[in-house]
């Protein structure tokens, strides 16, 4: 039986590859983790950004700790089973009025992880409109074959290579995905998605979760590294991450180093131009 999720829930996840909103934090956790985020980047002169963006769980305790909350974990053991690594916990900060951009993509095409199966968590920190510059998904689109990409390296593209599906999308059929604070969304790593610039005043803030079964392999990278958060690893295919102790431990920052390299050699592989800083 399904620990959160309805079936009607379920049944549209298996049919569209994406469902929302679900509740994930009450306000004031909210206001703690931004105030956490904020503190922060207040502290380094500057917002988060770079590396530090990548395998943040590695660097933040309060981002490790989200990424094994039960009001998480439990609506992704009902799409993935109960063994449950975390292959990355990215941020995405859209400052006010900024001009940053996703184009539309599918996350499967460039993370050489041969499972079907990965689910990716868009959590609100702050409110994701579409003013503000909410995703869009493309119901369906997670079925078949993965669509072909092409390198943009555009200036205000969030990702790394500006990838951006080479064949028309009908942006008639999109899917807005707004999120109040603290209420996530959940969306297969096959699903085209994207999202447009932030027109608000405030900052959009958002942490992106990518859970997979423990049976995926990484078959473009020699080496990679996951957080094994719920149940057991009977595979052992990625080294598994160690928990921090502390924001910033010495240790950690090492580890995290090795990582966000490793996802950079997965990211840019076969990549025509000279990399982007992740």
């Amino acid at each position: 039986m399904p620990k959160t999720l309805t079936a009607d829930t379920l049944t549209q996840y298996d049919h569209d590859g994406y469902f929302f909103p679900h509740k994930i934090l009450a306000d004031q956790q909210v206001a703690a983790c931004r105030e956490k985020l904020e503190k922060f980047e207040g502290s380094q002169g500057k917002p988060i950004g770079g590396a530090q963006r990548n395998k943040s769980h590695l660097l933040f305790k309060w981002v490790d700790d989200l990424m094994r909350d039960p009001a998480i974990l439990d609506p992704v053991e009902d799409l993935v089973g109960p063994d449950i690594l975390c292959w990355n916990t990215l941020f995405w900060v859209k400052e006010a009025h900024s001009p940053s951009f996703v184009s539309w993509h599918q996350d499967l095409r460039y993370w050489g992880l041969d499972t079907n199966d990965l689910v990716t968590v868009w959590l609100a920190l702050s409110p994701a409109t579409l003013e503000s510059g909410c995703m869009f998904v493309l119901p369906g689109s997670h079925q078949g074959e993965l669509m072909p990409h092409q390198d943009e390296f555009q200036t205000n593209n969030m990702l790394t290579r500006g990838q951006e599906i080479s064949v028309e999308v009908d942006e008639s059929k999109a899917v807005a995905m707004p999120l109040q604070p603290g209420c996530a969304s959940f969306h297969n790593g096959r699903l085209a998605h994207s999202s447009s610039p932030n027109h608000s005043a405030d900052r959009r803030i958002g942490i992106s979760f990518h859970y997979m079964p423990t049976s995926t392999n990484q078959v473009v990278g020699e080496w990679d590294t996951a957080a094994l958060v719920r149940g057991a690893d009977r595979f052992g295919h990625f080294v598994l991450a160690p928990q921090p102790n502390r924001d910033f431990d010495p240790e950690m920052v090492e580890f995290h180093q090795k990582a966000t390299d490793a996802v950079r050699e997965v990211l840019f592989k076969d990549a025509e131009k000279v990399r982007k800083t992740l």
